[in-house]
């Protein structure tokens, strides 16, 4: 990025940063708790660019003042020569905030986890995946909002709907983190359900996709829609509920289906069901808005083919494989535990170098 550009860029979001601020102050603001949160949630985003910014400001008035006196004083000549690493430092961390980025870093996501080919095992094995990411979630600081769930009658999950959210507003939202995750995994290992101890191939299917803001947002047309309601379920079918408070929405145009459960009320579990969904044609319509621009970027696998991997996690070497970045390691264990970071963070490099790279 050009110099001249850089300066005009920060110029631009120090005069937007200090215009929400003005506004944060405002009372009719605070008592407005949507504009509110969506202020902060975009306040968030640039304090770490104002912070570097201002640093980089200080420590450019701190280096002349120091060149100033160091003809008289030595001790000035080391701490000009300190502040000017230091410069060079501050420098390179601010333009890698001015990079170009997913404009949906900071969102929250919808994640679902589908069990695929593979029966009872693949069910198993789409129950481990969501403890992975449970757990990673949690060391993450994000929270795990079970939306739905339909498991198999041992125990493992069938298909789930999770909302997953970033306690407090930052720029890398649990979408940088989990954007990755969408696709299909296969796992090798020998199944509970075997009795000759042979390993078997089975998988499940990741989608993940930015979750809307406000249901109030949705704007799908009645029409489109067949709304079912049912009972809740848990393991096996097993009914948890008395009342008919389930809801299943069919979006006709797409074939979509969304449930939601989670919620005692029927209106309640009506309008998360319909955040999902709109998530799901948000997605879709991005999808298509990136095949069109010839982006060449991959969508999410929407079927459960065990040939279509993203993933595969190998049980009797205890190793992982990312077959999009060529990632390998031998710690399967640590990961399925939540300890994620590695391989997020090596898929985040990928992206951030053909962004930089595209920008070129």
């Amino acid at each position: 990025m050009a110099a001249n550009t850089q300066v005009s860029l920060v110029d631009d979001y120090v005069s937007e940063y200090q215009g929400i601020q003005a506004q944060m102050g405002d009372p009719d603001v605070v008592g407005d708790q949507d504009l509110f949160r969506k202020l902060s949630k975009r306040y968030a985003q640039l304090q770490p660019i104002i912070n570097v910014n201002n640093e980089l400001t200080q420590a450019r008035e701190d280096l002349e003042a120091a060149q100033e006196m160091a003809a008289e004083d030595k001790e000035f000549a080391e701490e000009a020569t300190r502040l000017e690493g230091e410069i060079v430092r501050l420098e390179e961390e601010l333009a890698d905030l001015l990079a170009p980025r997913d404009e949906h870093d900071a969102d929250d996501v919808i994640m679902e986890i589908k069990a695929g080919a593979g029966g009872e095992e693949a069910a198993l094995f789409a129950g481990d995946l969501a403890r992975m990411y449970q757990k990673y979630a949690e060391k993450a600081g994000l929270s795990w909002d079970v939306l739905d769930l339909s498991e198999s009658d041992l125990g493992g999950v069938k298909d789930m709907t999770v909302a997953v959210k970033a306690k407090n507003p930052s720029r890398d939202g649990a979408w940088s983190m989990l954007k990755f995750e969408g696709g299909v995994h296969r796992v090798q290992r020998i199944p509970v359900t075997e009795s000759q101890g042979r390993i078997q191939t089975s998988a499940a299917g990741v989608l993940v996709y930015p979750e809307p803001e406000e249901v109030e947002a949705v704007d799908i047309d009645e029409k489109d829609l067949r709304v079912d309601v049912y009972r809740s379920s848990g393991k096996g079918g097993q009914g948890v509920n008395t009342t008919d408070s389930a809801v299943r929405i069919t979006h006709l145009p797409t074939g979509i289906v969304v449930t939601c459960q989670k919620e005692r009320s029927q209106i309640q579990n009506r309008a998360r069901a319909m955040q999902v969904l709109q998530a799901r044609l948000d997605q879709l319509e991005r999808e298509k808005a990136e095949a069109e621009a010839a982006e060449g970027r991959a969508s999410q696998v929407r079927t459960m083919d065990r040939s279509e991997r993203i993933r595969t996690y190998n049980w009797p070497e205890n190793r992982i494989s990312d077959h999009r970045i060529n990632y390998k390691s031998n710690n399967l264990d640590a990961v399925l535990d939540g300890n994620m970071d590695d391989i997020i963070t090596a898929l985040q490099t990928h992206e951030r170098q053909e962004r930089l790279e595209a920008e070129q």
